[in-house]
């Protein structure tokens, strides 16, 4: 059916939302499987104690900040890649996709050598001492260390995406979940003998605890990364760069994976305001943090849990948001932007329905959710009380998710990221600075829940204008760019 996108036949409503909803199930399936990772680690996580918990929790929200900041400046090559496979520009499409993987394994070392460089110091600056800051060091140095392949990996799924290949990185996500409990599994808990009919049967285990937990993620990353990379270099329509018949042209091609000028400047383009946003957020998230960390070990946890969890219910509305990017990139690519503005209508009201729908689930089982986390009565009541509160920024929470996928499939991030940056720093960090002395972790999570509802209204607003379909890329940029060279899927 995307092919109808290409065609530049009419679409039917019905058409329209088949598609999208095609396009998002495994999408949410991939985000669904790596909040399952998460879930696995903190509750494995959770079983070492209040201190393990609180070293996780307090150098969470730095890692998210590395993540996004790698998965962000990626952005610029996948929307590229959505707009030329939109206009049935396979070549350049692919050229694109060479540029792509220089430039990720490049920006992935200069952040992994800036995260190991900060991490002996970063658990101070939050607060943390002793043994809880000795093992959140340990935790973020082998993430940080990983970062060259998590953003390859983060490159190879986008771009699957982009060219409407949603199947194949939702399954690997869900492989990725499966190798992360078993290397888990025997890394983080020691040796264990258990007896079965009388058998002593006896597991091994290195017993590395949070260590182990970072490498047993770690090493499911690696193991999906080079499978993702292997598919879509080799055998992915239309985008193969490694196929039977394209070696000839990569060995006198290899100066093709060095980003020209017109595919850097689109990617900064559409990269540059979306990681400058993240990193300021992130940041915001870190400061949070920091609200949070005078409250005690509990409170950490807690807070720790309670982000862990819902992130169980508004990651559907970034798979949503995934397929959203892709249905409105190649639409934008084809030249039709009325179909990209109604996709971008019936992405965002499925994603509110979804999320709505997600935040009563978590309303209702918010404190079997943190039992599944920790066995300490006082962190999962505390968690439980917060996550309620903010169940209820949900529907708003997806509008918000969803229209920024919308706006970032035609290219258009920077008022969008000024948007975010504006909303979590003008309204979240001075909320939650005024109540949590005050009310605790509970002012935080009030403070938190307000600022997600504003900003899906303003998201709301923006997209009912219109204003993103005149702020794209240029779609027409890179059709000279490729040179001429073999096309080796012909």
């Amino acid at each position: 059916m995307i092919s109808l996108i290409q065609s530049g036949k009419p679409l039917t409503f019905r058409q329209k939302a088949l598609l999208t909803a095609k396009l998002s199930w495994p999408a949410i399936m991939a985000q669904l499987s790596s909040i399952l990772m998460q879930y696995i680690d903190a509750t494995m996580v959770g079983r070492l104690g209040a201190e393990d918990s609180a070293a996780v929790g307090l150098v969470s929200s730095s890692l998210w900040l590395f993540w996004g900041i790698c998965s962000a400046a990626i952005v610029g090559f996948s929307v590229q890649v959505a707009h030329r496979v939109g206009a049935s520009d396979y070549s350049t499409a692919r050229l694109v996709l060479r540029q792509g993987i220089l430039s990720a394994i490049s920006f992935g070392l200069f952040m992994g050598i800036i995260g190991v460089a900060i991490a002996p110091f970063l658990p101070y600056w939050l607060g943390g001492e002793g043994y809880v800051a000795e093992q959140a060091t340990l935790y973020f140095s082998v993430f940080v260390a990983a970062l060259p392949v998590l953003t390859l990996n983060y490159l190879g799924c986008a771009t699957l995406r982009s060219a409407g290949n949603m199947k194949v990185p939702g399954g690997l996500n869900i492989m990725m979940c499966v190798l992360d409990v078993i290397f888990n599994f025997f890394l983080i808990f020691p040796a264990r003998t258990f007896e079965i009919s009388g058998s002593a049967i006896t597991l091994p285990g290195a017993g590395l605890g949070v260590l182990g937990a970072a490498l047993g993620t770690v090493c499911a990353e690696l193991v999906a990364t080079a499978a993702v990379m292997i598919y879509l270099c080799r055998y992915e329509k239309g985008m193969a760069i490694f196929g039977k018949r394209c070696e000839d042209a990569v060995k006198k091609g290899f100066r093709n994976f060095i980003p020209t000028r017109k595919v850097l400047r689109n990617a900064l383009k559409v990269s540059t305001p979306m990681t400058i946003e993240h990193a300021i957020i992130s940041g915001a998230q870190i400061m949070v943090m920091v609200i949070v960390a005078p409250l005690g070990v509990v409170s950490i946890a807690a807070y720790s849990f309670a982000i862990t969890a819902e992130a169980l219910c508004y990651m559907p509305g970034y798979g949503i948001a995934d397929a959203a990017t892709t249905l409105t990139g190649q639409s934008y690519g084809a030249g039709r932007k009325d179909l990209a503005k109604s996709f971008g209508y019936i992405a965002v009201t499925f994603g509110m329905v979804i999320m709505t729908f997600m935040g009563i689930i978590m309303w209702l089982t918010a404190p079997a959710l943190m039992d599944i986390f920790t066995p300490v009565k006082e962190i999962a009541a505390l968690g439980a009380e917060v996550l309620r509160i903010e169940a209820w920024a949900e529907p708003m929470f997806a509008a918000s998710i969803v229209a920024y996928g919308v706006m970032i499939g035609v290219g258009d991030t920077i008022v969008p990221a000024c948007m975010n940056f504006g909303s979590i720093w003008l309204v979240r960090i001075p909320l939650a600075a005024v109540m949590a002395p005050s009310l605790g972790l509970k002012g935080v999570f009030i403070a938190m829940c307000g600022e997600l509802c504003l900003r899906g209204a303003v998201f709301l607003y923006r997209l009912l204008r219109g204003q993103w379909l005149k702020h794209g890329l240029d779609t027409a940029s890179l059709a000279d760019t490729a040179p001429p060279q073999p096309d080796p899927n012909a």
